[in-house]
């Protein structure tokens, strides 16, 4: 993939104001001989051409780009706009009187351009994380599909052509998972399916099984969500779970917490055998959408397909920053955390979310320091067992590729806001805050029940609560469908249980003050209430039976005012009675503590 970014200054500049309705391509005739060319027509061919290859080189140069850092893309990101823009209006403006007749401009190549410039919307939001553009790369994608662009790709006998379409089919297909465009995304998997198969028929070529193996995934990635939810016709009901306008408990008069805000969220994915689709997990996938706004000016199809309006962009940064890493090495983990580092802004958050494989130590030594509990695998090519790391080095040796608690410690200098997804997540309860800033770990269960563990391909339930801590309830009490009047009922009641979590968490006397510094971010308050309401639920749950099967946090958060709180409890088994599993749980005066 290119990862590059798309400044908010620079995509208001070189705004494409791309019309795909505004044309019919004519007749796909060949280019007449050079010397019955007029003068004037040979320039505008001369001058395509010219715009053509500039805008391939800058964007095969975008791949040379630093994959992190805020201002180094930002003139060279600008000239490569520029280019498209000016090309796309010209192919516009000369393309039935003179390319098509003289050049024999294709529909494809019209296409191509295209999808190019829905490229760079697409990359602009993993960059920013400003959904707005992420839908305007679905108008491009939507519009080259409407318009049969790729059509004639397949009457020619070019397999490299044919490559082009399938990779038009994958991208359009990441960029409608992100959209929660779920109807779609069956509908494209089916077509490029059909391609697929005609494309390995037609040519015998050597990326079949990595085609077929596109198909798995995405195929895999659309049925993860363990609860689908019904509507009176029996038809799925697809929901979006980014933060939405009223979705988080407001800040109360009297409530002292801090102003910081998170800017910053590096989102990292090494988990073995679990859920992926491109370069996201799973669980990447889920956090990714925790940290982002619902877009109010999202629509869900565009009256003119691939016209673009220029939209309002807010005063201030409306999501966080995120750099997405699927299994990163060590140093490209280090490198893009001492940029994300360094360019923080003040009074802002760093949060560093890890879903990975533990990594344990092979021994205790008399002395436990940051480097002795192990941590989470960084990417290499050693084998691993079972889900786990093979230790193969001498006792008092350290695991090198391994994200141990101690490598955090020099960004703490910071506000840091950690949250480890692993079976070796408590190794990140042995933190020490050396410099005073605000500093939260929130640690995954390490244990899970059998019928639990059986999912884990699935993603992580940990993560699941996170991100949809309904969907999450549902899936831990085995339900695997619900009824879409009564899954708004338990919403509304999940909005009360928050309302009263955040009171639980504000009005505590025992609670450490870096728990307040990070409330008063609206992403880190869900975040944070969503964490009790998980480690409330588990508790009462009987088939979690071990403490190792129950989140925990660093500093620890007071047990009596939150996740065992009665009022909490009263809560969980109240859910439970509405959805008819009260049974699952024990009576909230059973004591849990094991």
């Amino acid at each position: 993939m290119v990862w590059f970014y798309l400044s908010p200054q620079l995509s208001k500049r070189h705004k494409c104001s791309v019309d795909f309705q505004g044309r019919e391509a004519g007749d796909m005739t060949g280019a007449g001989a050079e010397d019955d060319i007029p003068l004037g027509e040979r320039k505008t061919v001369t001058d395509f051409c010219y715009l053509l290859d500039k805008s391939k080189q800058l964007f095969n140069g975008l791949r040379d780009l630093p994959q992190y850092g805020h201002k180094q893309w930002q003139s060279y990101f600008g000239r490569t706009f520029d280019v498209y823009t000016k090309l796309w209006k010209f192919q516009q403006q000369h393309s039935r009187q003179v390319l098509d007749n003289r050049y024999g401009l294709k529909r494809w190549q019209i296409g191509e351009v295209a999808s190019k410039i829905g490229q760079l919307y697409y990359h602009y939001y993993l960059r920013t994380s400003e959904t707005s553009y992420l839908n305007e790369a679905f108008s491009f994608y939507s519009a080259i599909r409407q318009r049969s662009y790729y059509y004639q790709v397949n009457k020619e006998d070019r397999p490299e052509l044919v490559v082009k379409k399938l990779r038009y089919y994958a991208r359009y297909i990441v960029v409608c998972l992100l959209l929660n465009k779920m109807d779609l995304v069956k509908v494209l998997v089916k077509e490029l399916s059909e391609e697929i198969e005609d494309y390995t028929q037609r040519f015998n070529t050597e990326d079949q099984l990595e085609w077929n193996l596109v198909l798995q995934e995405v195929a895999a990635f659309v049925e993860a969500d363990p609860v689908v939810v019904l509507n009176d016709e029996n038809t799925v009901v697809f929901t979006s779970n980014r933060l939405q306008e009223g979705g988080v408990p407001q800040l109360e008069q009297g409530m002292v917490v801090g102003q910081l805000t998170l800017a910053d969220a590096l989102i990292i994915g090494n988990c073995n055998n679990q859920v992926k689709f491109s370069e996201l997990t799973i669980d990447m996938f889920r956090i990714l959408q925790a940290l982002e706004r619902e877009p109010v000016n999202l629509a869900t199809t565009t009256s003119k397909p691939g016209t673009l309006e220029p939209s309002e962009k807010p005063a201030k940064r409306e999501n966080p920053h995120k750099y997405l890493l699927y299994k990163p090495t060590f140093s490209q983990l280090y490198t893009f955390l001492s940029a994300s580092f360094k360019e923080l802004p003040a009074n802002s958050v760093l949060l560093v979310y890890l879903s990975a494989t533990g990594v344990f130590p092979t021994g205790r030594l008399d002395y436990e320091g940051p480097y002795d509990f192990g941590g989470v695998l960084t990417n290499t090519n050693r084998d691993v067992v079972n889900g786990e790391t093979v230790q193969k080095r001498n006792q008092a040796q350290k695991e090198m590729h391994c994200l141990h608690p101690g490598d955090l410690f020099p960004f703490t200098r910071k506000p840091l806001f950690v949250i480890v997804d692993s079976s070796n997540s408590t190794a990140y309860k042995n933190f020490t805050n050396l410099f005073g800033q605000p500093l939260v770990c929130l640690l995954s269960p390490t244990v899970y029940p059998k019928s639990m563990q059986d999912q884990s391909q699935r993603g992580s339930l940990f993560t699941l609560f996170l991100y949809c801590p309904l969907l999450a309830f549902l899936s831990v009490c085995g339900l695997s469908s619900l009824r879409q009047g009564l899954w708004e009922k338990a919403e509304e009641f999940l909005h009360k249980v928050y309302r009263d979590i955040g009171q639980m968490i504000t009005r505590s006397q025992a609670i450490d003050q870096a728990f307040l510094q990070f409330y008063g971010d609206e992403f880190l308050r869900l975040l944070l209430i969503r964490f009790v309401f998980c480690s409330a639920t588990l508790r009462l749950h009987k088939l979690f039976r071990e403490s190792r099967s129950f989140p925990e946090s660093y500093p620890q958060l007071p047990k009596q005012d939150t996740v065992e709180s009665s009022l909490l409890q009263k809560h969980v088994l109240e859910l439970a009675a509405m959805l008819d599993v009260r049974s699952l749980f024990w009576d909230g005066t059973l004591d849990v503590n094991y």
